[in-house]
């Protein structure tokens, strides 16, 4: 269960740092002119300071839960299922074998 719900949050983080460093601008500008004019929502700076510590801010998040993952997934990996079942059959061993009848030397093998 918690594994399914870090490895979920994982994914999210994902998609949310792509965005965040596709949003900063670059020498090619990237997806940041498709933002529109956005000096007026993040200051007289603009969203570089903003989308700086965001990306900062989602990137530590995603190594602390790529950790917590690698260790949840390595102590499930010392347990086997093998030493959960439990051995309880109603199968009971057969009794003591009785010996076929043994043929007489007398009688001759057809």
């Amino acid at each position: 269960m918690t594994a399914s719900f870090l490895l979920i949050v994982q994914i999210i983080l994902v998609v949310m740092i792509i965005i965040a460093v596709l949003l900063q601008k670059s020498s090619s500008i990237g997806l940041g002119a498709y933002s529109g004019s956005n000096d007026s929502v993040f200051g007289a700076k603009g969203p570089s300071s903003f989308l700086a510590k965001t990306t900062f801010t989602i990137g530590f998040l995603f190594v602390v839960n790529t950790i917590a993952l690698g260790y949840m997934y390595a102590s499930a990996a010392t347990e086997s299922v093998v030493d959960n079942m439990i051995e309880s059959t109603d199968v009971q061993a057969p009794s003591a074998a009785t010996p076929a009848p043994a043929q007489s030397e007398t009688t001759p093998p057809k």
